[in-house]
């Protein structure tokens, strides 16, 4: 059976955009380019469920975090954290390599780094619990393939480059 056995977790709308709140999509489907680095790489993508569109759906208007920090929203992305865990410890349990999750940089929900948003605060937080250690990254605010992405496209290559 042909696997690699290698996996990364990505926030919902790097493989799809059509999910995000409007006018903030920044391709016509998927990020093509990030996608296809990890396909090069034979990494298997791992999507995450998107917590605002189960809250609000397609036709939401832009909030902050702070809007969305209520308890019915961040008990969604409670659910979903630890589902994911389970996901993530499935996979170790099994022989795979989690290498990491890919958030979105600024967003309410799937930042990351500087404010992290909400799903990745439960998130981070329930794996630093059960001593589970992944890499993390957000896709950059001014992120769109080609040239402007070729920087975080980078950023990818050198994790796997480091993992193999």
């Amino acid at each position: 059976m042909e696997r690699s056995k290698r996996v990364i977790l990505v926030s919902h709308c790097i493989l799809n955009q059509n999910t995000v709140v409007y006018p903030l999509a920044r391709a016509k489907g998927a990020y093509k380019d990030i996608v296809m680095e990890l396909i090069k790489n034979d990494i298997g993508i791992h999507q995450l469920p998107c917590p605002e569109y189960r809250f609000l759906g397609l036709k939401r208007e832009p909030m902050t975090k702070a809007q969305y920090n209520t308890e019915g929203f961040r008990n969604i992305n409670k659910s979903i954290a630890a589902d994911t865990v389970n996901i993530i410890k499935e996979y170790i349990n099994n022989g795979y390599e989690v290498l990491g999750v890919i958030g979105i940089n600024e967003s309410p929900t799937c930042s990351i780094n500087g404010d992290r948003g909400i799903l990745m605060e439960e998130l981070i937080n329930m794996l630093y619990h059960e001593n589970i250690k992944i890499s993390y990254m957000d896709v950059p605010t001014d992120y769109h393939d080609g040239e402007k992405g070729e920087k975080f496209i980078e950023e990818i290559k050198g994790l796997v480059s480091n993992l193999l």
